[in-house]
């Protein structure tokens, strides 16, 4: 026997997976930052890009922006807008392996027609 001895790597899966995508966008179309039926639609489309569960979406108008707010299974999808500013906030959170938060924020960006996108992550999975 050499007295080498072996370890043995084994990668840590999470008990729950949480994917965080969040940010802020700048130069929006102002018409579709007001529109708060095309803004639910926007949100809706993105759950299902984003391979989540949609349990219910409100809206609110608030002044000349809107507030959209989606519960899905997995957890939510919320648009603030300030158009006046052209300017709106995305939040993106989604347990489960199975969904794609990276992509329902994307496809969100895209329809707000935004010039310039800044996107945080943040891994909220559970390691024991």
């Amino acid at each position: 026997m050499t007295g080498l001895v072996t370890l043995e790597y084994q990668e840590q899966q999470p008990k729950v997976v949480g994917r965080h995508v969040y940010g802020n966008l700048y130069g929006c179309d102002e018409e579709v930052l007001m529109n708060e039926e095309l803004l639910r639609e926007i949100v809706v489309n993105a759950v299902k890009i984003g391979n989540m569960t949609l349990l219910d979406v409100k809206s609110w108008k608030i002044g000349l922006g809107v507030s959209v707010l989606a519960i899905v299974l997995e957890s939510h999808i919320a648009v603030h807008t300030w158009p006046e500013h052209k300017f709106a906030t995305v939040d993106v959170y989604s347990c489960g392996s199975h969904t794609d938060p990276e992509r329902a924020f994307d496809y969100i960006a895209k329809m707000l027609k935004a010039k310039r996108v800044v996107r945080n992550y943040a891994d909220r999975s559970y390691l024991e």
